[in-house]
C-alpha cells in the first residue's frame, strides 16, 4: 500500500483528497501547514506527496525546495488554483514532479499519482541489478546477498557487476580483462583467478548455493545451480 502525505491547509479539500485516495487503496496522512508537512516528510515514510501551492505559513514552492535541498527525492504532485503557465513552470523548477490546477477531477489526480509512482518504481529498478538473491545498487555501488551487505573492494564490485550483467552466459578471460581492467591483451598473470577467488569467498560461502561457475579452459559463468 503506497503512502501519501497530503499537505493542504483547507480541511475540507484535504478530506476530499484523502477520501479519494483511500478509495483507491492508498494510505494517507495530512499536514495542515508547510512546517508540519516538512517535519512529516523528512521521516521518509511516504512514497509520494501532494503539496498545495498556497499555504498559511509558507509557499508550497518553498516546501518542495527545502525537501530537495535536504536530499529527499519523493515524488511531489503540486496542487494549485494558480493556472498561469509561469506558475506551473515555477512549480516544476522548484522540484515538483507534476502540477495539477484546482479545481480538478479527483480521478485525474489519482491517475497522475499512479503515473508518478510507476516512474519511481521504474527508475529504482533501472538503478538495481538482481540475480538470484544478490542485488547491486548501481548508483550507490553497494551489494547484498540475501539482504546482507557484502563488503567488496572496487575491483571486486566491478567484476561482480560484469558477471551479473552477463548472467547465464560464459564470459572468457579476455572479455573480463577488457571489461574490468580495460586490458586489450592477456598480461599472462593470474590476476583474474585471484580476484574471482576473493569474490567467491565473499559471495559464495559454504552455507549458500555457489553462483560463480568455472568453465574449464574458457572462463566463468554467473548463474544459479540447477
Amino acid at each position: 500500500m503506497s503512502r501519501v502525505l497530503v499537505i493542504e491547509d483547507d480541511a475540507q479539500t484535504a478530506q476530499e483528497i484523502m477520501a479519494e485516495l483511500n478509495r483507491h487503496g492508498f494510505a494517507t496522512e495530512h499536514a495542515g501547514t508547510g512546517a508540519q508537512g516538512l517535519e512529516q516528510a523528512m521521516t521518509g515514510r511516504f512514497d509520494i506527496m501532494t503539496v498545495d501551492r498556497m499555504l498559511p505559513d509558507t509557499d508550497g514552492l518553498n516546501v518542495v525546495s527545502r525537501l530537495r535541498e535536504q536530499g529527499l527525492d519523493v515524488p511531489v504532485l503540486m496542487l494549485s488554483a494558480l493556472s498561469d503557465i509561469d506558475e506551473r513552470i515555477r512549480g516544476l523548477r522548484a522540484g515538483g514532479d507534476d502540477y495539477l490546477t484546482k479545481p480538478f477531477v479527483p480521478e485525474e489526480m489519482v491517475a497522475r499519482i499512479e503515473v508518478l509512482l510507476r516512474r519511481t518504481v521504474q527508475a529504482a529498478q533501472a538503478n538495481r541489478l538482481r540475480v538470484a538473491d544478490i542485488e547491486l545498487d548501481i548508483i550507490k555501488r553497494t551489494a547484498k546477498r540475501d539482504d546482507q551487505d557484502l563488503d567488496l573492494l572496487p575491483t571486486e564490485y566491478k567484476l561482480l557487476e560484469y558477471l551479473m550483467r552477463n548472467s547465464g552466459q560464459v564470459v572468457t578471460r579476455m572479455m573480463i580483462f577488457e571489461a574490468v581492467w580495460n586490458y586489450h591483451f592477456d598480461p599472462g598473470t593470474n590476476i583474474i583467478d585471484v580476484h574471482v577467488g576473493r569474490l567467491r569467498k565473499k559471495i559464495d560461502p559454504p552455507t549458500v548455493s555457489p553462483l560463480i561457475k568455472t568453465i574449464r579452459g574458457t572462463g566463468f559463468m554467473f548463474c544459479e545451480s540447477r
